[in-house]
């Protein structure tokens, strides 16, 4: 008689794409540098200062709590250094430095390493981080005090920050491709939109996040900013004026499509990045924030588990081994 196979059926992911923990950061960062680069041209020596503590005292923290919890050290994974960058990137050049480390202290211990460490986070660490700092230390993200600091060779002001205090005639001020090209304060990361799309179509073609989730992000914002500005044009702008500023694009290519705090299935992916583009309005619009994306970012996260289970149903049936 011949053993019969049996097989047990379950749902995806089943398939591994090749590319080590280690090899997907190393992407992350490359498509990444447009957007630093940029901010360290447009902000001076400051803001490489701020990455690079950023990014060192991220794996700084990793290695001690590893450490001190007595598991092996993995900072050679780069996954402290990404998520130390993404932290450094929502930061403005004229942070204070024990800001930045609290920061990111915040971001690998308390947003990941409690968790279990690498995809055992349920939210975004980098997001978590910047998000303790933005309601402990508030004044530090006024992006229009780096004008105290810098002399820009154009009109710079943070376009959120000008819309939120000066309301829809502020967004004159402020072009779709002057906002591409970086013509705006803001965090370092986050003012070159060209820069940004540039380094999400990478990750996109190279396979390190889903299109799925960019696309239906950036639908959000459109759709609702538009339905916005259709009920009121004199009190809420449009939609490239929404994508294009504040932690829009960092969030849609960087930020929503982190591996652990995000979907893996189609129809839970759509629903994800379309809820996350609509809180972003949302909280800007009728919120207390003028850029709500970090906390549309926690709420996908939150939700995440919960849309995860909208899954096809699985070929077959499931046997017992014993």
């Amino acid at each position: 008689m011949h053993k019969q196979n049996k097989f047990t059926v379950s749902h995806a992911p089943f398939w591994h794409d090749g590319d080590s923990i280690g090899e997907t950061n190393k992407n992350i960062m490359v498509a990444a540098l447009p957007a630093i680069v940029f901010g360290v041209f447009q902000f001076g020596m400051a803001a490489l200062g701020v990455i690079c503590l950023a990014i060192s005292s991220a794996m700084a923290w990793e290695a001690l709590f590893q450490f001190i919890s007595k598991r092996s050290i993995q900072i050679g994974d780069y996954n402290a250094a990404v998520i130390g960058m993404l932290t450094g990137m929502m930061l403005p050049a004229t942070v204070p430095w024990w800001v930045v480390i609290v920061g990111t202290l915040v971001s690998v211990v308390l947003g990941q390493q409690v968790f279990g460490g690498i995809g055992a986070n349920p939210f975004n660490p980098a997001v978590i981080g910047i998000a303790v700092l933005s309601v402990s230390w508030g004044t530090y993200f006024d992006f229009d005090a780096a004008l105290l600091s810098y002399e820009f060779d154009f009109t710079a002001l943070a376009p959120l920050g000008a819309l939120d205090h000066q309301g829809v005639a502020a967004t004159e001020l402020f072009s779709t491709q002057s906002l591409l090209m970086g013509n705006q304060v803001g965090a370092i990361g986050s003012v070159f939109g060209l820069g940004l799309i540039i380094g999400g179509l990478y990750l996109i073609l190279r396979g390190y996040i889903r299109w799925e989730i960019s696309v239906a992000y950036i639908a959000g914002i459109i759709i609702t900013a538009a339905l916005f500005q259709m009920s009121n044009p004199e009190a809420y702008a449009g939609p490239m004026f929404h994508l294009f500023t504040g932690y829009t694009l960092l969030a849609v290519f960087f930020l929503a499509p982190e591996s652990s705090s995000s979907p893996v299935n189609l129809i839970p992916m759509l629903i994800y990045g379309i809820m996350g583009g609509v809180m972003t309005i949302l909280i800007r619009n009728i919120g207390a924030y003028a850029d709500g994306t970090l906390y549309a970012i926690l709420i996908i996260n939150l939700i995440n588990p919960v849309i995860d289970m909208i899954r096809p149903k699985a070929l077959g049936k499931g046997v017992n081994n014993a």
